[in-house]
C-alpha cells in the first residue's frame, strides 16, 4: 500500500485509507463476479463541490481511484490544500478561482454566467451539490442553449441534457484525455486493477456450464445461460 508516512504532512488529512470488497455483499456473498485482489490504494478527499477553493495550483498528482489526474491548491491566505479534478492544459503556478467571474480554465462558475459553447465538467444536478456528471478523463460538455432557469448541454455520447443554470460547472476539459488509447502490458496489470479473468462456458466442462462439453467446438445447442441455466440474453425468440 501506498505508505503514508512519506506523505507531507499538509495533505495527510486529504488522504485516507479506502478498504475493498471485492465483489461481495454485507453477507460476505459474491454478487459482483471477475472482481478482486487488486493493489491496495489510498482515497484522496476532493472538492467536486467547487464553491470554496482558491488558490495556487502547486502540483498534479495520479489518482489510483480514477483516470482523471488530481490538480492540488494551496490558498496562500489559509494555508489550507484541497484536490480538485485536474482541467487539461493545467500547469503549476496557475491560479484556480470558485465561484470565479472570469471564464478561465480551471476556474468554476455558475452556468448562467458562462457564454454559450463553452465547455464545461463537473457538474452536479443540482445547486450546491456535488458534481457527478462529466467527470471521465478527456470528458466535457458543450454549453448550447440558457433559458431563465436551464441550460442544456450536449455530452460527449451525443446526448442533450438539461441543467439547473445555477448550477456551478468548472470550465476546460477533464485532463488525461489519452487514457483511452492506454494498452495493458501484461495479464497481471489487469490484475493489478481488480480485474479477474473470465473463463468462456464453452470452454468448462459440463460439470461446471450447462455450455460445456461436447466434441470439439461447438455452441451448446441452446440459448446462451448463465452457470445455473437461467438465460442471459432474454427468452428464446425462435422455435
Amino acid at each position: 500500500m501506498e505508505n503514508q508516512k512519506f506523505l507531507p504532512d499538509k495533505i495527510k488529512n486529504l488522504i485516507h485509507g479506502k478498504p475493498t470488497k471485492s465483489g461481495r455483499n454485507n453477507t460476505g456473498q459474491i454478487t459482483v463476479w471477475h472482481k478482486g485482489n487488486r493493489h491496495p490504494r489510498l482515497y484522496r478527499k476532493i472538492d467536486f463541490k467547487r464553491h470554496s477553493t482558491n488558490g495556487i495550483v502547486v502540483g498534479l498528482e495520479y489518482d489510483p481511484n480514477r483516470g482523471a489526474f488530481l490538480a492540488r491548491i494551496f490558498n496562500p491566505d489559509t494555508r489550507v490544500n484541497n484536490y480538485i479534478l485536474a482541467p487539461d492544459k493545467i500547469k503549476i503556478g496557475n491560479v484556480i478561482r470558485s465561484d470565479s467571474e472570469h471564464t478561465i480554465n480551471g476556474h468554476s462558475q455558475k452556468i448562467r454566467y458562462i457564454p454559450t459553447g463553452s465547455s464545461i465538467f463537473n457538474i452536479s444536478t443540482k445547486p450546491g451539490g456535488i458534481g457527478k456528471f462529466i467527470r471521465a478523463p478527456g470528458n466535457f460538455g458543450t454549453l448550447i442553449k440558457k433559458t431563465n432557469t436551464e441550460a442544456q448541454l450536449v455530452l460527449n455520447s451525443g446526448q442533450k441534457k438539461w441543467f439547473n443554470i445555477n448550477t456551478l460547472a468548472t470550465i476546460g476539459i477533464v485532463s488525461h484525455p489519452n487514457k483511452k488509447l492506454r494498452k495493458l502490458k501484461k495479464a497481471g496489470q489487469s490484475r493489478w486493477l481488480g480485474r479477474k479473468p473470465v473463463v468462456r462456458g464453452v470452454a468448462m466442462n459440463p460439470v461446471d456450464h450447462p455450455h460445456g462439453g461436447g466434441e470439439g467446438k461447438t455452441s451448446g445447442g441452446r440459448p446462451s445461460v448463465t452457470p445455473w441455466g437461467n438465460p442471459t440474453r432474454g427468452k428464446r425468440t425462435v422455435n
